[in-house]
């Protein structure tokens, strides 16, 4: 027959343990409380260092002053809304860090009617749309889409140095355009309509 006194050495030892338990599952709860609140920290810190599009659009070089300037420029159409744009966003900030000394960088927002003409000309009917320009202002090459940053940067090392783009037709994820024109036959009066198309 077993001895179950309070006394004995097998309830003590029960009874320890079922001190420990919720002590040890306080402490897990503790662990675990402090790894999510540091990968929160670091995921909130790393996507408030990451410029948005707006606030690169801003630091770039007008257009006016890139085609004047002598120096060769990347001409990107985008819009805030654009994923494929936000995408590339950081890869264009990296970029352009490596190459501001020697390159215009261009930011056109396809919202806006003002880049029009230039929508046109390029045929803009997917963003992120970039336009390599020479020194001369001339387009000598293009990409679309979501383009890998070693495609890029070999790019523009060519832009600067003046010889043949190794990728001047470049293709990648898009996200399409919705064209501010409407052909002249269709009775909509929505310039931002869906069956509008650019035409050149």
């Amino acid at each position: 027959m077993t001895d179950m006194s309070p006394n004995s050495p097998r309830s003590a030892s029960e009874t320890s343990n079922r001190a420990i338990a919720p002590q040890l599952r306080n402490f897990l709860i503790v662990l675990v409380a402090i790894a999510l609140s540091v990968s929160l920290f670091i995921g909130l810190r790393t996507e408030t260092t990451t410029a948005s599009l707006s606030e690169i659009a801003e630091n770039s070089t007008p257009l006016n002053v890139a085609l004047s300037n002598g120096k060769p420029t990347l001409m990107e159409f985008y819009a805030n809304w654009c994923t494929s744009c936000q995408t590339m966003a950081p890869t264009l900030e990296e970029l352009r860090a490596d190459y501001q000394d020697r390159l215009n960088f261009v930011m056109l927002n396809v919202d806006n009617s003002k880049w029009l003409p230039e929508m046109l000309e390029y045929r803009v009917d997917g963003i992120p749309h970039f336009i390599f320009l020479g020194a001369d202002g001339k387009a000598i090459g293009s990409a679309i889409g979501e383009i890998p940053k070693s495609v890029m940067a070999d790019n523009l090392t060519a832009l600067v140095d003046g010889v043949t783009l190794p990728y001047a037709q470049a293709t990648g994820q898009v996200s399409r355009v919705k064209s501010p024109i409407q052909k002249a036959s269709q009775g909509s009066s929505d310039p931002r309509s869906h069956g509008a198309q650019v035409v050149n």
